[in-house]
């Protein structure tokens, strides 16, 4: 019994290792070989094609991203410095543009303050030609005055000129006829006369 045991136990460990032996085998014969032989004719056909396998391989690996080294930026300062720059010219637009706001809100005030010059001056303008029609029309009636003391007896006409203001009684003598002022002055008294005859030469 205890040989059939040995030789059992001696048998069980020749079919474990012949079963281990035969698993590596399986693996070497259907893995590994179809590998080295594929990688062996993509050798060849990368050699006859003229291409580097080993350049692209690196270039494959560092496309993949957790391969890459993580290599600093080197426009991350280049950045910054653009989004300053951009951040300033944007201060210096919103600058302009209130400058831009305050120039068109004077030149709105400057026209509106023209737009009242210009309805002063018209008003004005209004008044002067009232003014010069009031003269003119003043100027024909003191004509019409003055031809009218004209054709008066100088009896009648000095009484009434002695009761004028001054300024008013030269005027008018200062517009007769020099006959006529003669005739008109012999119609008054002497001091009455005397004081028109020294007003009138002034």
């Amino acid at each position: 019994m205890a040989k059939s045991k040995k030789k059992n136990e001696a048998d069980g460990v020749e079919v474990g290792e012949k079963k281990t032996i035969g698993f590596f085998q399986i693996l070497f014969a259907w893995i590994i070989i179809p590998l080295l032989f594929t990688t062996a004719v993509i050798l060849i056909i990368a050699k006859v094609a003229d291409v580097n396998v080993f350049n692209q391989a690196e270039e494959w690996t560092s496309k993949i991203t957790f391969l890459e080294e993580k290599v600093p930026d080197e426009n991350v300062e280049g950045d910054l410095i653009l989004e300053e720059r951009v951040v300033s010219l944007q201060a210096e637009i919103q600058e302009k543009e209130a400058q831009l706001f305050e120039v068109q809100n004077e030149l709105i005030q400057v026209k509106d303050s023209n737009e009242t010059l210009e309805i002063e001056k018209e008003k004005l303008n209004e008044e002067i030609e009232k003014l010069k029609l009031q003269q003119s029309e003043s100027k024909r009636d003191f004509k019409e005055i003055v031809t009218t003391y004209e054709q008066m007896s100088a009896k009648s006409v000095a009484p009434v000129i002695t009761k004028m203001g001054d300024a008013e009684a030269v005027q008018i003598l200062s517009s007769l006829k020099p006959a006529t002022l003669a005739s008109i002055l012999e119609k008054m008294s002497p001091e009455e006369a005397a004081k028109y005859t020294s007003m009138l030469t002034k």
